[in-house]
Order: C-alpha cells, then sequence, then structure tokens
C-alpha cells in the first residue's frame, strides 16, 4: 500500500476540501431534482436563500456596514443577474436530467473567456476555440442530435447569464475591491427579492411548500444552503490563501464529473451510447478549455481565468461562484 509522505500531506490536506466542493456541487443537481418541481422552484428558491442570508449575514455584518451607496448599487445589479441565473438553471434542472444539467451548465468555462476576447477584440487561440468546438459538439451528442429539450436550453441560458455575472462582477467598478463576502450577500439578497416578488405569480408560497415538505425534503434543502452554499463559499476563502490559484480551478473543475456521476448513480440515469460520448467530449472540451483559455490582464484577470468554470453566485476577488 503506497504511503503518503510527510510532505505530501498537507497539500493533500488542503485538496480534500476543495474536492468536497467540486463533490456538493455535482450532487446539487440531482438534489434540486428532488426538492423542487416546476410550480415550486420559486418558493424553493426563496426558501433556500432564506436559510443562508441570516447565517451569512452575521458573519458579514461589520464588512456590509462597511460598503457605499455605490457598491450597494453594484451589488444589487449583479444580484438580478444572479437571480436571472439560479431561476434559468434551476427551472432547467427540473426539465432535464441532472447529468445533462451538470454537463451543460460546464459550459460557462469556455463560454467566459471567449466572451471576455470578444469584449476585448483579442483572437483566442485556435487550441482553445477547438476545445469550444469539442464542447458544443459534445451537447449535440448529450441531445442526441436532436432539437434540445427546454431544459437544456433553460440550463445553456443559465450557463450564458452566469458568464455575464462573472464578466460584471469583474468589470463594474463599483465592486472592484469590495470584499467577497459582503459582496457575496448583497448579490444573493437581492438575488432572493426577485424570487419573492415573483413567488406570488408562479405556484404556491413559500410557506405552503415549507409545510408540504417531508423530512427528507428539508434535508435535501438545507443540504443545498449549508454546504452547496456556505461550506463552499468558506472553503473557497480559505483555498485562496492555502494554495495556488491554479490548484483551486484545477479541483473545483472536476464539477462536472461528479454531476455525471451523480446522476448515473443517485437519478439513474441511463444516457445511451451517443449520450455516453457526448459526456465525455464535453468533460475533455471544457477542461481543454479551462487550460488553454486566453488570460488577460487588469481587473478581470482571476475571475476569468479561475471562475471561468464559473459556479453559481457571485463573488469578487480570486473566490469562484459559490452556488447552485
Amino acid at each position: 500500500m503506497a504511503v503518503v509522505s510527510i510532505e505530501a500531506r498537507p497539500q493533500l490536506l488542503r485538496d480534500l476540501p476543495l474536492l468536497a466542493v467540486a463533490v456538493v456541487w455535482g450532487s446539487s443537481f440531482w438534489a434540486v431534482r428532488q426538492v423542487a418541481e416546476d410550480r415550486t422552484v420559486v418558493a424553493v428558491l426563496v426558501l433556500r436563500f432564506g436559510v443562508v442570508l441570516p447565517v451569512l449575514g452575521v458573519v458579514a455584518w461589520r464588512r456590509l456596514r462597511g460598503l457605499s451607496f455605490a457598491q450597494w448599487g453594484g451589488g444589487a445589479v449583479l444580484g438580478v443577474v444572479l437571480g436571472a441565473v439560479f431561476l434559468l438553471e434551476t427551472y432547467g434542472v427540473v426539465h432535464t436530467s441532472a447529468t445533462n444539467a451538470g454537463l451543460v451548465i460546464s459550459l460557462t468555462m469556455v463560454f467566459t473567456p471567449l466572451a471576455e476576447a470578444v469584449l476585448r477584440r483579442s483572437a483566442p487561440p485556435v487550441g482553445f476555440l477547438a476545445a469550444v468546438g469539442v464542447s458544443v459538439l459534445g451537447v449535440a451528442l448529450l441531445t442526441g442530435l436532436r432539437a434540445p429539450s427546454v431544459g437544456d436550453l433553460l440550463v445553456l441560458g443559465a450557463a450564458v447569464a452566469r458568464t455575464v455575472n462573472v464578466l460584471a462582477t469583474a468589470r463594474l467598478r463599483s465592486v472592484r475591491g469590495v470584499d467577497a463576502l459582503a459582496l457575496t450577500w448583497v448579490q444573493l439578497a437581492f438575488a432572493t427579492v426577485v424570487f419573492a416578488l415573483a413567488a406570488p405569480f408562479a405556484g404556491p408560497s413559500p410557506l405552503a411548500v415549507a409545510a408540504s415538505f417531508d423530512a427528507a425534503r428539508w434535508g435535501l434543502l438545507l443540504y443545498l444552503s449549508l454546504l452547496c452554499t456556505l461550506f463552499a463559499f468558506f472553503v473557497q476563502l480559505w483555498a485562496v490563501r492555502a494554495t495556488s490559484p491554479s490548484r483551486v480551478s484545477l479541483l473545483l473543475g472536476t464539477e462536472p464529473l461528479w454531476a455525471a456521476l451523480c446522476g448515473v448513480l443517485l437519478a439513474g440515469d441511463r444516457p445511451g451510447r451517443l449520450a455516453l460520448l457526448g459526456a465525455v467530449a464535453v468533460l475533455v472540451g471544457t477542461e481543454w478549455g479551462r487550460r488553454r483559455a486566453p488570460r488577460f490582464p487588469a481587473a478581470g484577470r482571476e475571475l476569468v481565468n479561475e471562475g471561468s468554470s464559473g459556479r453559481h453566485s457571485g463573488s469578487t476577488g480570486r473566490v469562484r461562484s459559490t452556488t447552485t
């Protein structure tokens, strides 16, 4: 049996929390499908972040008090975009398989640096463009070379909205240099306001949905709130100081693989041979694209290069998005 050297142990211990984040993110697509239905998506989102915001707010209180009016405004704008990400993604997950959702959303890895290159009027490397092509081909194979389902299109829209969120976070002057914890709370708060305003028109009220949940669904809702959001966020804050940005990106970039495994093992997805080939193509293409993505200087660099595999809530600096 292999023995881990003393020198390797600290790195291994630093890697395990990040790998755990990738696993819970990958499993979140399955968890969402167990908790939410078409008529309860908005109510579930209100409940999910209604749990997160008070806890995160207690920790972030002093930092929130230091934000200027402009910083609150910038966070509010990003929060509305983030709300669109959650709505598109959650509705999409409800209408497609957990495997497809986890793989399609990973296209953010290639969309973000591609969009940044367009904005900068800079030609991406040929290798990166090839990776984009492989990823898109993979999605086509996932859908069986037929018209994608409504769920697949909604998740694809969520990937585009995530890209907008990442680029806007990098480019909005009002949020540059803002503490990651404070900015994340503001974004989540304004996204939750969007959900709360939409709730009366989107199905049962959050209170009615909460009353209908059994212990299993409450457990999954808390899993999404506490592990997929709070745990993930604080692990990333710690990882920024404990390990290298490239290693953070590498480990968190394994999320699509865990999403596919959870889809097969937990959700009972049974993709055919063509879909399996598509899944492999998406995994290869997005990882290849992450490695070959153009590197840009200036304010957006950290978010584009490390956050290009973009994960779910807004943050700033070196912390990637954190929620599903």
